[in-house]
């Protein structure tokens, strides 16, 4: 330091830290990583009412903010991936659910079952909670399709297959709008016992 450098206060120091440590904060949610909380049952039994999860952001490519345009593009979303998105009926909600079909998917459901491109969809995750099965004419819960897949959008629906608000009702997911990839649960609260889940707490997502 020469003589006509005089030394930083410690407020100066201190509010320079904080501004650095907001920016950097900002930035890792913005591009890398965020949290969010489930606050429905639709991803029953893989994602309960209060767990806390850590989104990947940066696995799908960085997108400029507002524009949701992708500039760094990594890859897109796979079938089975859990992925947190922008709801098309309201864009001021976050929705995750699970990927079924990706662009150019052919995806019909017959009697709860799901085919995806003619060849029976058989995953682990996917639970009942009614035995009825509904037709189509009524809804499209059990009975949909077939549809294809537009380029550039996803098919989605929750493992909780009879309480899930998801594409078989409101249609595709465009991939701008796709938040991120769900990998982890770092907080699990149970609200109606008042207790914490520990045995949640750090699974891996899959």
């Amino acid at each position: 330091m020469t003589k006509d450098e005089k030394p930083k206060s410690k407020a100066k120091e201190y509010i320079e830290s904080i501004i650095i440590a907001i920016l950097i904060a900002l930035f890792i949610r913005t591009f890398i990583v965020c949290a969010y909380k489930i606050p429905s049952r639709s991803m029953v039994p893989t994602l309960l009412v209060g767990d806390h999860i850590l989104v990947n952001k940066f696995i799908y490519g960085v997108k400029i903010p507002l524009l949701r345009k992708t500039i760094i593009p990594v890859k897109e979303p796979q079938r089975a991936d859990i992925v947190v998105f922008i709801y098309p009926n309201d864009r001021s909600k976050d929705f995750i659910k699970r990927v079924i079909g990706i662009g150019g998917d052919k995806i019909e459901i017959k009697n709860k079952k799901i085919f995806v491109n003619d060849t029976e969809f058989k995953d682990s995750y996917g639970i009942f909670s009614d035995s009825n099965i509904l037709p189509q004419s009524m809804q499209p819960r059990d009975n949909f399709g077939p549809v294809t897949v537009p380029k550039n959008t996803i098919f989605v629906m929750g493992d909780n297959r009879d309480e899930s608000l998801d594409s078989r009702f409101w249609g595709f997911v465009d991939l701008k709008d796709v938040e991120g990839k769900a990998f982890i649960i770092y907080w699990s609260w149970n609200r109606d016992e008042h207790n914490l889940r520990w045995e949640r707490m750090g699974n891996l997502l899959h």
